[in-house]
């Protein structure tokens, strides 16, 4: 693009820039000390979810920089601004929780607000938290502007005793020292190392799940989700986006452009095979929605049943994304998902490329120790499966990475609880037996409200050394880092009145992750007996407030727990207004 005066005929910035009624409004411009050029150009919202809450955001302040200097390079007038994050890993296991979902529809909302309210024409977004990802990737497509996404990077793996160690290792501590295995002081040491750096969680949690995600949806520059947040290599990727914004301007690439039907089934790929974060069934539904796509938890789950799992990371492998990055990164990943025949290759990226010749030019190969080749895989079938059945009608997710076929058919006495804090106390005391399914209900969308997290009842479980010796299921989440046999997003959720609602203690649970079965052994009779007398959904303590405004609007799990129509009822398209 040449430097100067441009055409804003067809962009939105010509609202606030264009015109003798105008001069108000430049005037605000020159206020800060921008040029006449400048104000005349493109205008290009740089949106970050920095904040100081975790590490994940620390460092997402300076890398907008580097992207503002690559907007600027290519005659584009970059405009910062920021939206908030819910950090789960510090909102985990209370009360907190519950804000992390709904965060999810706050940072899509107060970016699309920004990005209309001051006529932005492009967008490149920068996140690094679970739900800032897909809440950012969500308000690109809801606005359907050129977009770019760039992921923060992950934290460095700690070290202690000669081991790469997580927070998932902490996580898992805590259920340790409640046996009586692990010493204050062994805690203590443990909780100082490891996180050394700024970055997201290192294993293929939801944050690196979804980093994957915004590669293989071709809304990010490949291999730009790899390198840990401390490398200032970052800083070239964030480069390369702001120049790239404005590439997508130029040609009029927008982000439905980019995120279809096929993209969306390539993004679903990329967790299977990674064995990525049960929350990508929720949040790859909700992209889709804001562009009015159809692609719900069924058919997340239908691709995962068909994918090979061969990317050996935690938290079911043993490897981190540095590692992973060392290794090629996820262009080497969907290079051996190409050789298998089950990426799209016709789906327009970032770069203005598809994906097949974004692939050509990918020189690595798999290593075999990180990323397997996808004729030898570490099992035939996606590390996350889909269920079905009489106790979750509207389907339920499970993660299976790590767990070996023999584990992967439970069956047991249920053991209910109406919330987390319940079971967490039950488990703490292990007021609860070998062999029993361990059910949380009252935790979902509308529910709880806010879909929490499992991960403090999953993580001491095992770290009691119960992992494989019980099952959980919920009608809440799990996080990324969950291992065990944990079943997830259950619906529809207990406040809607789904089965898991009519559970009691001692109903015989069967989950087969095999067949993609999870019933309870009673007839449809006895199902609607006790849904006639069933007294509604438990009362929560949130009345008003963003909570209860969340509670009100949200959907089921299986449609992306999300809020608004969606791109199907829309009447416009904000770069055409």
């Amino acid at each position: 693009m040449l430097k100067g005066k441009q055409d804003k005929s067809r962009l939105p910035s010509r609202h606030v820039t264009e015109g003798p009624s105008r001069a108000p409004h430049r005037s605000y411009y020159y206020a800060m000390g921008l040029s006449e050029d400048e104000i005349a150009q493109p205008f290009v919202g740089v949106a970050t979810c920095w904040n100081e809450a975790a590490p994940c955001n620390i460092s997402l302040n300076r890398q907008a920089q580097a992207v503002k200097l690559g907007v600027k390079s290519a005659a584009g007038t970059p405009r910062e601004f920021t939206t908030i994050t819910v950090t789960d890993g510090i909102a985990m296991g209370h009360e907190g929780m519950r804000s992390s979902l709904a965060s999810r529809e706050a940072i899509a909302d107060t970016v699309e607000l920004t990005m209309r309210g001051h006529c932005y024409d492009a967008i490149v977004g920068l996140a690094g938290c679970d739900k800032s990802l897909p809440g950012m990737m969500m308000a690109m497509v809801r606005l359907n502007v050129p977009s770019v996404f760039i992921y923060g990077g992950s934290i460095l793996p700690g070290r202690l005793d000669g081991k790469d160690v997580t927070v998932q290792d902490v996580f898992e501590a805590v259920g340790q020292h409640q046996a009586g295995n692990m010493s204050d002081d062994a805690l203590r040491t443990l909780e100082r190392v490891a996180c050394p750096s700024a970055g997201a969680c290192g294993g293929q949690f939801t944050a690196n799940t979804m980093a994957c995600v915004s590669e293989a949806i071709g809304l990010a520059l490949p291999n730009s989700s790899g390198a840990p947040a401390p490398y200032e290599s970052r800083d070239q990727y964030a480069i390369a986006s702001g120049e790239a914004v404005m590439e997508l301007l130029e040609k009029n690439i927008r982000a439905r452009d980019i995120v279809t039907l096929k993209s969306l089934q390539n993004a679903a790929r990329i967790v299977a095979c990674t064995g990525g974060s049960t929350n990508a069934g929720l949040h790859l539904p909700a992209i889709a929605h804001e562009a009015g796509i159809d692609f719900d938890l069924d058919d997340v789950c239908e691709i995962f049943r068909d994918t090979p799992y061969f990317v050996d990371l935690k938290p079911g492998g043993s490897y981190v994304a540095k590692d992973l990055y060392e290794a090629g990164g996820v262009p080497v990943v969907m290079k051996e998902l190409r050789k298998a025949g089950l990426i799209h290759e016709d789906c327009m990226t970032v770069t203005g490329r598809s994906i097949g010749e974004e692939l050509d030019i990918v020189t690595k190969e798999a290593d075999g120790t990180v990323i397997y080749p996808v004729e030898n895989p570490l099992s035939k079938t996606g590390g996350v499966v889909g269920l079905k059945g009489n106790l979750a009608p509207e389907g339920a997710i499970v993660k299976v990475a790590g767990i070996d076929s023999q584990h992967q058919i439970f069956t047991g006495p249920a053991r209910v609880f109406e919330c987390e804090e319940d079971a967490f106390e039950a488990v703490q005391k292990r007021a609860y037996e070998e062999g029993e399914v361990i059910v949380i209900r009252n935790e979902g969308p509308a529910g709880g409200p806010g879909m929490r997290e499992m991960l403090a009842t999953t993580a001491a479980l095992s770290g009691q050394g119960m992992g494989k010796k019980v099952a959980l299921i919920t009608d809440g989440r799990f996080s990324g880092a969950t291992r065990g046999f944990c079943v997830g997003h259950v619906g529809p959720e207990a406040a809607h009145g789904g089965p898991i609602a009519l559970i009691k203690n001692g109903d015989v649970i069967t989950i087969n992750a095999i067949e993609g079965i999870l019933r309870v052994d009673l007839t449809e009779d006895e199902l609607a007996e006790r849904k006639e007398n069933w007294t509604g959904p438990r009362e929560t303590i949130y009345a008003s407030g963003a909570l209860w405004k969340f509670a009100q609007l949200v959907g089921g799990a299986k449609l992306g727990a999300v809020t608004h129509p969606g791109g199907k009822a829309e009447r416009h398209v904000y770069m055409d207004l």
